[in-house]
C-alpha cells in the first residue's frame, strides 16, 4: 500500500506551546552561531593558501639566473578512503585531505619548463560542526583577540612639568616597531625596534626631507599656533646633521654600533626596515587602521609605510601635545581585532612555507640543471611539521569541551587574549581584563572564567559577527527622519515640517499623516528629501566599535507606537561611554534586541536582570558543565535561546525539506558497524537518509545518543525536528530537570549550600546520566617475540575468563567490575637460567613451555559498567585483508564500557543563577515535606543562600515555574525582556484559583499535572467575579486583584468592596499575623513528612530547573589499603590516578604529637608507610591473626643516611642498647621474600599490590 502524503504529524511532536512574556518583537533572527569558524576556515582554503603561494613565488636560486620555481595553482583532493569523520573518530586518526600544488620550474639556461603536481601534505579539515579531528579527538581552534596593527597614540602626565606628553607606537603585522615619544624639553624622538633614541628630524631627513626649511614647512600650521615649538627644538638637538647623508649614517651607527657605516648600506637599511614588502608588512588591517586614524587615503594594497604616514604621525603627536586631538584607548574594541581559525592556520603555514623556501634555495645551488625537477627541489617536511605543531601543540588549538551541546557551542565562540603574540596571565593587568563600554553587543560582559584567566578569555555576544578586517560588529536598526519624495515608504509616515512646492506655497502642513494622495503631491515638491517624524526602520546595519562611537543609540526597549515612532519626548540613549536623554530627532540608531549584549550561555538564564553579576557569571559557566541526563527535560521557564543553542550545536537533526518518513533503519554496513538513520522521501521525489549517533563517547566521557521523534509514515515539514540528542527535548536545549523546590531549613542538612534531595529523583532516574569510557590494548612485537591476544592466560582461573570469547576478548553486554579481564594478553618473559627440570620440559613440549607474563587489559580500579562495543583491528598481510596499523603493532583492541550513574550524595547540583550545592542527603520521599494535596517536594534548598548572593532570579523562576506547572503551560521569558512582577503575581493568583477550584489534578495516574480551565472559570463566576477577565492575559493585574479578594473571602474577610489601596493594606496585615500567606507571595504551609504536622511558617515552594554537573562524587572518592609505593622513599604514592594513599603530612604529625598518641604516630610513620620489612610482616600478622610485631626502621631514614654519606659524613646508628646497627646495608631481600610468601598464602584484592613499582 502506498503511503499517504497527508499522514498526520507525529503525536510526539504535539507538545505544550510556550507562553511568551516578551514585549518586544523579533526584528532579527539569531545568526548562525558557528559561522565564525566555518567561514574563516573556508576563507583560508580558498584565499589564504593562494596568498601564501603568491608571497613566496617565484623562488630563484642565489645567483638569480639559473632556476626559477613558481607555484601556479593548488587543490584539495578528496579525503582518503577509510578516512571519514566517523572512521577517524573510531580509529584515532586525523580527518584531513591531501593538498596538491601545481609547481612550474623554469631552467633559464635552456628555457625548459617542467611542471608537476606535488603532494604538500595532509591538511586537517574542518568538520561541518566547526571542529577538527586529530588523532581521533575533536579539537577546536579558539579565536584570538589581539591588539590590531596600526598606530596608537597615548599621553601620560609628566611628573616634572605636569603637562600631558604624547607617545606613539606604530605596530606592523610583520617588521620593525617604530616608537615615538615627546620629552618634557619638547624634543620628539623615535626608537626603531627598541634601540637607541633618534631625533625625529633625523628620521625625516633620512626618508627624503633633507633641508631644514622643508621640514619646518611640513608642520608650519601646527607650529604656528603652538606654545611649544617641537620641530625647531628637536632640530637644535642634532647640530651635526644637516642633510640626508648625515641622517642616514647617524641612524646606521645607532642601529649597528661598531660597524663601519657606508651610505649604500645605510640607504639599504632604511629601505629594508620600512619600505621593503618582504620585510615590513602593515597587513591589510594595519593599512586600513592607519588610513582611518591618520586621515590619509593610501591604497589598501600598499602594505609598507609611506613618507606621508610618518609625517602624519608626527603631526598627530604635535596636535595631541597641544590638546587639539585625543589619545587612543588601547582597550577599546576598535583597537583590538580577532584572529580566527583561518588566519591562525595561515600564520602557521607561512612559517612552513618560509622554511620550504630556504630548503628550495639551498637545493637549487646543489643540484645540476640537467637532473633538476620540481619534486627534487621541494621538501614538504617543514610544512607538515608546522601544521602538526599548530594543531597538536598551540595554546589556541584546544581539546574540545564536549560535556554537553552548549559547552561545544560556547567553546567554538570563545575569544582568548592569550596565545602566541598575545598576553600571558602573569603580565596582564586589570585594564585589559575589565569590561569596556565598547564590548556592548560584541563580547559578553558576564561569561568569563573565574580564576587567573578572568577577563582574558571571553565569549562572543549572541548577534555579533566578525568583519573582513577581524573587528567585531554588532547589528543596529536605523532610525530614519527623512525619506526621498519618490519613495513608497512615505505612505503612513508623519511630516515633521511644512513642505513648500516649487513656488514656495505650502504643499503639506507639518504633522500631516501621508496618504497615497499626499505622497503623489510630494513628488512635485521642491525638496527631494522629505523630513518625517523619526521612526525606527527594519533596515539593519552592522557596526564596528570605532564607528559606533559617532552615533547616538537608543536601547532596544525604547517604547514605540504602531508606526515605529518613539512614544516619549526624551529617549534614553548612549553615545560612546556616555548616557544621555535625547529628543527623538537626535537618535540615529537603535539596538536590535536586549539579548545582543550577552553570550548564548548567559542568554539561557531567565530573569538574568535580577541576578548579581558574579552569580550570573557562575550560572553561565555551570550550564556548560551540566551532564546530559537519561531523561532530559526542557526548562518550564525558558528564555527562547534553548532552541537556537540546540540547533547551532548541530546535535539536533532537522528535516531539510517537507516529505514522508519512509524508514527508520538500523542497518549493518560492510564493516560490521550498525548504522541508524531516518529515511525521508521529499515531496520533490528525492530521498535523504539522516544518520543518527547512538551512544557515542564524547571527549569528557559523556554520551551522545540521538533519539528519533518521528515514526514511520509520519509527514514532516521543512525545519521540523526529526531527532533529539542527549541534552535536548523536542529540539530545545535540556540540560537538567524541572523539580518541585522548597526554600527552607530541614534538620540542618542544607547548611552551607548543601542540598536535600528526594529519593523519587533516584527511583525515577531523573538525574541519571550515562558515562562511557574507552579502554584499548595493543599486541606488539617485542625483542623476545610477539605479544599474543588469547584466552589462555597463565595462573588465571576459569571464573575470571567466563565473559571472554575464544579469542580472549570480552563479549558485548558483559557486566564488568574493577580488575575484571577485558582482553587477555600474554607477553614473552626474559629468558633466565633454566633448571634441569625446565630443560626437560622444554625438550618434551618444545617452545610451548616458554615463560610468558600476563599483561591483560583489565578494568581500572574504581570503574565498572557494561561493555557496549568492541572493535578489533588486525594487521594487513598478504593473505587476508586487514587494517593499517602502526609499525610493530599486530593487533589493536578497543573496548567501550558504559556506566549508568544515578545521582548520589556528594554530587554537585546547580541552577541557572549560580545557585550551586552538593547533595548532603537523599531522603526517602515519604519523609520529605509535602504540600497540602499530599505531593512531597523533590528538593530542599537553603533560604540563607539567596539574600547574600543577590541572585533573586532563582526565586522569580520558582514562582513562575509553580504557576506554569499547575496551569500546564511552559513560560518563555527572554533576558531583559521577560515577565515582570505583576505578570508573575497574576500567574500565581491564577494557579491559586485553579487549586482552590479543584481544576488541578496534581498527579493523575503518576503522570504530569492535569488542568481544567473551565472548572476554574466557573468557580470564579460563582463567587461573583468575572472569570473571563481573570484568565485574560491582556488584562494585567486583574487576576492579582481578584485572586487577593477571593483569598481574603476564603478567610471570611469581606473584600469585594475594598478599594485597591485598602486591599493591599488588609493583605499585608493578614500576612503579618504569620499564619496565612497571600497567593502572590508564592508561599504554602508545608507538612513534615515524618510527623504529618504543619511547619510554623509558610514556605516558598515552586518549580526550579536544576542540573547535575560533571563534578561527580564517583570520579573523586577513593580508598586504598595497600598499593604501589615510590621506588626511592618506599612511601605510598599519592592521588587517585596512581591508586595512592592519604598523605599524613607534617601538620597531621603535630596533631598526633599534641595528643600524645605516640603508638598511633609510630604506626603512621613506619608500617603504614615506608618500613618495608615491618609492613610486610604486619600484613602477614593480620592475615594469620597474630599480634603485630614492633616496627622497624623506615626507608626514608636509610635514604637520609645515604644522603649524608654522599656528603662525605661517616654515620653510625646506635640503638637503645648502644649497639651499632647498619640500616643502610639492610637489604630488601627479606621484604621481597616475605611478600612472595604472602602472595602465595592469600592473593590480595589488588594484583599489583605491594612494590609493584619495584617489580
Amino acid at each position: 500500500m502506498a503511503l499517504s502524503s497527508k499522514a498526520p504529524v507525529s503525536s510526539s511532536q504535539q507538545i505544550v506551546p510556550r507562553k511568551s512574556y516578551a514585549n518586544l518583537p523579533t526584528i532579527l533572527e539569531v545568526p548562525n552561531l558557528i559561522k565564525v569558524q566555518l567561514d574563516s576556515f573556508q576563507r583560508f582554503q580558498e584565499e589564504g593558501i593562494k596568498q601564501l603561494l603568491e608571497e613566496i613565488s617565484p623562488i630563484k636560486d642565489l645567483t638569480g639566473n639559473r632556476l626559477e620555481l613558481n607555484f601556479i595553482g593548488y587543490e584539495f583532493r578528496e579525503p582518503r578512503p577509510g578516512h571519514s569523520e566517523q572512521e577517524c573518530h573510531e580509529r584515532d586518526q586525523t580527518y584531513s585531505a591531501p593538498l596538491y600544488v601545481k609547481v612550474r620550474l623554469l631552467v633559464k639556461d635552456t628555457g625548459e619548463i617542467k611542471e608537476q603536481d606535488l603532494f604538500f601534505g595532509d591538511i586537517p579539515l574542518m568538520t561541518s560542526k566547526g571542529t577538527f579531528i586529530t588523532s581521533g579527538a575533536e579539537r577546536v581552534v579558539v579565536s584570538q583577540l589581539l591588539r590590531s596593527p596600526g598606530v596608537y597614540f597615548t599621553s601620560e602626565e609628566d611628573p616634572v612639568s605636569g603637562r600631558n606628553l604624547c607617545q606613539a607606537k606604530l605596530i606592523p603585522t610583520r617588521g620593525a616597531w617604530l616608537e615615538f615619544e615627546t620629552s618634557n624639553r619638547n624634543v620628539i624622538s623615535t626608537k626603531i625596534d627598541g634601540k637607541r633614541k633618534i631625533p625625529i628630524t633625523t628620521l625625516l631627513r633620512a626618508i627624503g626631507y633633507s633641508a631644514d626649511e622643508e621640514i619646518i614647512k611640513l608642520f608650519e600650521k601646527e607650529e604656528k599656533h603652538s606654545e611649544h615649538k617641537y620641530i625647531s627644538i628637536t632640530m637644535e638637538r642634532e647640530p651635526n646633521i644637516k642633510d640626508e647623508k648625515d641622517a642616514l649614517l647617524d641612524i646606521y651607527k645607532k642601529l649597528h654600533p661598531g660597524e663601519l657605516p657606508s651610505l649604500e648600506n645605510a640607504k639599504k637599511l632604511i629601505k629594508n626596515l620600512f619600505f621593503d614588502a618582504t620585510r615590513y608588512d602593515l597587513g591589510r588591517v594595519g593599512r586600513y587602521k592607519l588610513n582611518k586614524r591618520l586621515g590619509v587615503t593610501v591604497d589598501l594594497k600598499e602594505r609598507t609605510l609611506t613618507k606621508d604616514d610618518i609625517v602624519e604621525i608626527i603631526r598627530h603627536i604635535i596636535l595631541i601635545n597641544n590638546g587639539k586631538d585625543h589619545s587612543d584607548d588601547i582597550d577599546h574594541l576598535g583597537n583590538r581585532r580577532v584572529r580566527t581559525v583561518g588566519e591562525l592556520v595561515q600564520t602557521q603555514f607561512r612559517i612552513g612555507f618560509l622554511r620550504l623556501e630556504q630548503v628550495v634555495r639551498e637545493r637549487m645551488s646543489i643540484i645540476g640543471t640537467e637532473a633538476v625537477t620540481p619534486s627534487a627541489l621541494v621538501n614538504i617536511r617543514p610544512i607538515v611539521a608546522a601544521v602538526r605543531e599548530f594543531f597538536g601543540g598551540s595554546q589556541l588549538s584546544q581539546f574540545m569541551d564536549q560535556t554537553n551541546p552548549l559547552a561545544e557551542l560556547t567553546h567554538k565562540r570563545r575569544l582568548s587574549a592569550m596565545g602566541p603574540g598575545g598576553l600571558s596571565r602573569d603580565r596582564a593587568g586589570f585594564e585589559v581584563r575589565d569590561v569596556h563600554f565598547s564590548h556592548y553587543g560584541r563580547i559578553c560582559p558576564i561569561e568569563t572564567p573565574e580564576g587567573p584567566n578572568i577577563g582574558l578569555i571571553g565569549s562572543l555576544a549572541t548577534y555579533s559577527i566578525i568583519n573582513e578586517y577581524g573587528f567585531i560588529e554588532t547589528p543596529y536598526r536605523k532610525v530614519v527622519n527623512e525619506i526621498s519624495n519618490k519613495d513608497k515608504k512615505l505612505v503612513g509616515r508623519t511630516v515633521s515640517e511644512d513642505i513648500p512646492d516649487e513656488k514656495g506655497k505650502i504643499l503639506v502642513n507639518a504633522n500631516t499623516v501621508i496618504t497615497p494622495e499626499v505622497a503623489e503631491k510630494l513628488t512635485k515638491s521642491k525638496s527631494k528629501k522629505i523630513k518625517v517624524v523619526p521612526f525606527v526602520s527594519d533596515e539593519i546595519v552592522y557596526m564596528p566599535a570605532d564607528e559606533e562611537d559617532k552615533y547616538i543609540i537608543a536601547q532596544a526597549n525604547a517604547p514605540l507606537d504602531e508606526n515605529n515612532q518613539f512614544k516619549e519626548k526624551r529617549i534614553e540613549a548612549r553615545l560612546a561611554d556616555g548616557y544621555l536623554l535625547e529628543p527623538p530627532e537626535k537618535i540615529e540608531l537603535m539596538d536590535v534586541t536586549p539579548k545582543q549584549v550577552v553570550s548564548v550561555a548567559t542568554a539561557l538564564t531567565p530573569f538574568l536582570e535580577h541576578n548579581d553579576a558574579n552569580r550570573a557569571l557562575m550560572g553561565a559557566n555551570m550550564q556548560r558543565q551540566a551532564v546530559p541526563l537519561l531523561r532530559p527535560q526542557a526548562p518550564l521557564v525558558a528564555t527562547g535561546m534553548e532552541m537556537e543553542a540546540a540547533k547551532h550545536s548541530r546535535q539536533v537533526v532537522f528535516a531539510e525539506k517537507a516529505g514522508m518518513v519512509t524508514e527508520m533503519s538500523g542497518n549493518i554496513d560492510e564493516k560490521g558497524n550498525t548504522k541508524y538513520g531516518i529515511v525521508v522521501k521529499h515531496d520533490d521525489g528525492t530521498t535523504i537518509n539522516y544518520d543518527l549517533m547512538k551512544f557515542v563517547r564524547t571527549n569528557q566521557g559523556t554520551c551522545i545518543n540521538q533519539r528519533p521523534l518521528v515514526n514511520k509514515g509520519d509527514r514532516v515539514e521543512a525545519g521540523q525536528v526529526l531527532a533529539d540528542s542527549s541534552a535536548t527535548e523536542n529540539g530545545e536545549l535540556a540540560l537538567g530537570q524541572n523539580v518541585t523546590v522548597a526554600f527552607m531549613s530541614w534538620e540542618g542538612y542544607n547548611f552551607e549550600d548543601a542540598i536535600i534531595l528526594s529519593s523519587r529523583m533516584v527511583e525515577e532516574d531523573m538525574f541519571t546520566s550515562i558515562h562511557i569510557n574507552k579502554h584499548e590494548v595493543e599486541a606488539r612485537d617485542t625483542k623476545l617475540g610477539p605479544e599474543e591476544i588469547t584466552r589462555d592466560i597463565p595462573n588465571v582461573g576459569e571464573e575470571s575468563l567466563r565473559e571472554l570469547d575464544e579469542d580472549g576478548i570480552i563479549r558485548i553486554g558483559a557486566e564488568v567490575m574493577p580488575d575484571d579481564t577485558l582482553v587477555g594478553k600474554i607477553t614473552p618473559k626474559g629468558e633466565t637460567e633454566l633448571s634441569a627440570e625446565e630443560k626437560l620440559l622444554r625438550a618434551i613440549f618444545g617452545e610451548k613451555a616458554r615463560e610468558v607474563k600476563d599483561t591483560s587489559l583489565r578494568v581500572p580500579h574504581g570503574e565498572w559498567g557494561k561493555v557496549i562495543n568492541v572493535k578489533v583491528y588486525t594487521r594487513k598481510d598478504s593473505k587476508n585483508g586487514g587494517d593499517d596499523l602502526p609499525a610493530g603493532v599486530n593487533q589493536w583492541v578497543q573496548v567501550w564500557i558504559a556506566q549508568k550513574r544515578r545521582v548520589s550524595v556528594g554530587d554537585k547540583l546547580a541552577g541557572r543563577h549560580g545557585n550551586k550545592g552538593v547533595i548532603s542527603i537523599i531522603a526517602p520521599k515519604e519523609d520529605m515535606p509535602f504540600l497540602p494535596d499530599g505531593t512531597p517536594v523533590d528538593i530542599i534548598l537553603d533560604p540563607i543562600g539567596v539574600p547574600s548572593r543577590m541572585n533573586i532570579g532563582q526565586v522569580l523562576e520558582t514562582h513562575l515555574g509553580w504557576a506554569a506547572q499547575l496551569l500546564g503551560f511552559r513560560a518563555l521569558t527572554p533576558v531583559f525582556d521577560g515577565a515582570d512582577d505583576l505578570a508573575i503575581e497574576d500567574a500565581l493568583c491564577r494557579a491559586w484559583i485553579a487549586q482552590q477550584s479543584g481544576a488541578v489534578n496534581p498527579n493523575p495516574g503518576g503522570k504530569s499535572v492535569l488542568y481544567n480551565k473551565d472548572v476554574a472559570l466557573d468557580w470564579v463566576n460563582e463567587h461573583g467575579y468575572d472569570g473571563k477577565a481573570v484568565f485574560d492575559e491582556k488584562l494585567n493585574g486583574k487576576a492579582r486583584d481578584t485572586g487577593l479578594r477571593l483569598w481574603l473571602e476564603e478567610l471570611n474577610i469581606p473584600a469585594k468592596k475594598l478599594k485597591s489601596e485598602e486591599l493591599e493594606k488588609v493583605v499585608e496585615k493578614v500576612n503579618a499575623e504569620g499564619k496565612f500567606s497571600p497567593p502572590t507571595y508564592g508561599k504554602i504551609i508545608l507538612h513534615d513528612g515524618r510527623t504529618g504536622e504543619p511547619f510554623d511558617q509558610p514556605v516558598t515552594v515552586g518549580n526550579i530547573y536544576m542540573m547535575k554537573l560533571i563534578h561527580l562524587v564517583e570520579d573523586k572518592v577513593h580508598a586504598r589499603s595497600t598499593g604501589p609505593y615510590s621506588l626511592i622513599t618506599q612511601q605510598p604514592l599519592g592521588g587517585k590516578a596512581q591508586f595512592g594513599g592519604q598523605r599524613f603530612g607534617e601538620m597531621e604529625v603535630w596533631a598526633l604529637e599534641a595528643y600524645g598518641a605516640a603508638h598511633n604516630l609510630q604506626e603512621m610513620l613506619t608500617i603504614k608507610s615506608d618500613d618495608v620489612t615491618g609492613r610486610a610482616k604486619a600484613y602477614e600478622s593480620i592475615i594469620k591473626g597474630d599480634d603485630i610485631l614492633q616496627p622497624g626502621v623506615p626507608e626514608s631514614f636509610k635514604v637520609l643516611v645515604k644522603e649524608l654519606q654522599s656528603l662525605g659524613l661517616a654515620l653510625e646508628v646506635i640503638n637503645e642498647e648502644e649497639t651499632k646497627i647498619a640500616p643502610a646495608e639492610e637489604t630488601m631481600e627479606e621484604a621481597d621474600k616475605l611478600e612472595s610468601e604472602l602472595k602465595q598464602s592469600e592473593e590480595p584484592r589488588w594484583r599489583e599490590v605491594d612494590n609493584d613499582v619495584r617489580d
